[in-house]
């Protein structure tokens, strides 16, 4: 179980900020490592934790108020206030259709296609002639904040990908691709937290002491990968498109359905 632990905290790593679907990643690799059911869900969600807290630290100088400096604290308190903004839609179509979405939707054939239905999306988005109308988080406005996270609920759907949903949500509304992907990260904060803790309330009474520890350790794996991959994925897209991202999504999802057919 550790092992299992370490490889899921690694994948979760790896995927929850590329617009690929670290939720398709894990369900796939559950079924490869025979480790599903009601704590497996629960556990897919929690680790999401560590992913949190490797923004906050790699975004910390974007994010975290300094209470000395009001200008800087006043900046900060309005961006934190347009992220909870873009949260909203999630948090009503989450709750409301959570125990839906575990029951039918959590399976190889639906994280399949919507891999691919994304990825199609990805590149129309990306590829198409569009004005970059806003390039910084000072220029963001609530209502567009909301848009975009009225399209993150399509992330609802496993495979979808919660990154490649507020990305594509951004770039379809004027944003430029460095802004598109920080928005992203921002609001992953407050989205992936609520549903950890969530998870965490829903199940904690059918948790025992050495499922807390696979948690953790699963968390801390997810927070040690995920710090390097945001960096690296920053990096990267100051000079690439999301095209790869979408190729690699297609095929994937045709892997996917041809190995569980």
């Amino acid at each position: 179980m550790i092992l299992k632990a370490i490889i899921l905290g690694i994948i979760e790593g790896l995927t929850e900020f590329l617009p690929i679907s670290s939720t398709g990643h894990l369900i796939i690799a559950n079924k490869f490592l025979d480790f599903e059911g009601s704590f497996a869900n629960t556990f897919d969600v929690v680790i999401q934790v560590g992913a949190i807290l490797a923004v906050v630290l790699y975004f910390r100088e974007k994010l975290i108020p300094d209470f000395k400096n009001k200008a800087d604290f006043n900046r900060k308190i309005r961006l934190w206030s347009k992220v909870l903004t873009g949260l909203i839609p999630a948090v009503i179509l989450g709750v409301l259709f959570e125990d839906i979405i575990d029951k039918y939707l959590f399976n190889t054939t639906t994280v399949a296609l919507a891999l691919i239905l994304g990825a199609f999306m990805l590149l129309y988005f990306e590829n198409r002639d569009h004005v970059v109308k806003v390039e910084d988080e000072e220029e963001l406005t609530y209502r567009q904040a909301f848009i975009v996270g009225i399209v993150q609920c399509l992330a609802l759907v496993p495979g979808m990908s919660r990154s490649a949903s507020t990305i594509v949500g951004g770039l379809g509304i004027g944003f430029g691709r460095k802004l598109a992907a920080e928005f992203s990260f921002f609001l992953a904060v407050p989205t992936l937290f609520g549903a950890s803790f969530y998870k965490m309330v829903k199940g904690g009474l059918n948790i025992n002491g050495g499922q807390w520890g696979i948690l953790a350790l699963g968390t801390a794996v997810s927070f040690i990968v995920a710090y390097f991959v945001i960096a690296a994925f920053m990096n990267y897209i100051k000079k690439h498109s999301f095209n790869l991202f979408a190729y690699y999504r297609i095929v994937l999802g045709v892997l996917v359905l041809y190995i569980f057919k």
